[in-house]
């Protein structure tokens, strides 16, 4: 009986090996799964994390340039002003100049008539003084 009771012993501590062996193997499947999972997920941060720098590096570049093209945009902005203001006095000086083209204007028409006028008395003075 004993040996009954040590091969039935035998065979409980073998089940219980090749249990706690399933166990240990599923484990270990477990552990490389894990681990597998966590490497995939360190690579996708690593890659969401460069993503991050690039995106971040772009962002200062463009803000750089954003900032330049203000700087810019400020300048061109000031002399379009100085250009208005230029244009404006020309304007004015254009529309002055046309009013005193056309005095003048009036002027030699007023002369013109007065010198065909006098014209005409110095014609009409000379007949009658040779008339006489």
């Amino acid at each position: 009986m004993e040996e009954n009771l040590k091969g039935r012993l035998v065979l409980v501590l073998g089940i219980l090996n090749v249990i706690f062996l399933l166990f240990w193997v599923s484990s270990c499947n477990d552990v490389r799964k894990f681990k597998k999972a966590r490497e995939k997920e360190m690579d996708t941060r690593l890659a969401v994390e460069q993503d991050r720098d690039k995106l971040s590096k772009l962002e200062s570049s463009l803000k750089e340039k954003l900032g330049q093209v203000q700087e810019e945009l400020g300048e061109k902005k000031a002399a379009l002003d100085a250009v208005k203001k230029s244009l404006s006095q020309e304007q004015m000086v254009s529309n002055s100049l046309k009013s005193e083209l056309e005095k003048i204007s009036r002027l030699k028409e007023a002369l013109e008539e007065d010198l065909k006028d006098a014209l005409v008395r110095g014609k009409i003075s000379s007949r009658e003084t040779s008339k006489k």
